[in-house]
C-alpha cells in the first residue's frame, strides 16, 4: 500500500490517507453488481508514483455473472473513482477473480 496521496494547492495541501484510498477502491469495486473485494486489507494493493496509480484487487464474484465483463466493469469503476475523487491518473487496475459465491 502506498503512503497516501498529497494534493498541493495554492492554499495548502490535501492528504488522502492510504486507508481512505483503499476505501475508495473497495467501494468502487463493490458498486459493480456481483463483485466483492476479498480480504480488503490483504487482497487490495495500491501503488502510487508521482500522481499515477496502479491497483491490484482480489475479487469474489457471484456465480453466473460473465467474469470478463465483471472484471472490466470493476476496472472502469475503480479508475473513474480514483480519477474523480482524488485526481489520480490510473495506469492499471489488475483484477484477479479468486472465488465464486452462490447466487
Amino acid at each position: 500500500m502506498s503512503d497516501g496521496h498529497v494534493l498541493q494547492e495554492d492554499g495548502g495541501s490535501i492528504t488522502v490517507t492510504p486507508s481512505a484510498l483503499a476505501q475508495i477502491v473497495q467501494q468502487a469495486a463493490e458498486s459493480v453488481e456481483g463483485a466483492r473485494v476479498r480480504r480488503p486489507r490483504r487482497g487490495l494493493d495500491l501503488q502510487l508514483d508521482d500522481g499515477r496509480a496502479r491497483v491490484e484487487l482480489e475479487l469474489a464474484a457471484r456465480y453466473g455473472v460473465v467474469l470478463p465483463d465483471l472484471a472490466r466493469d470493476v476496472q472502469a469503476q475503480v479508475a473513474d473513482a480514483l480519477a474523480t475523487m482524488v485526481d489520480l491518473d490510473v495506469e492499471a487496475v489488475d483484477v484477479s477473480i479468486e472465488e465464486l459465491e452462490g447466487a
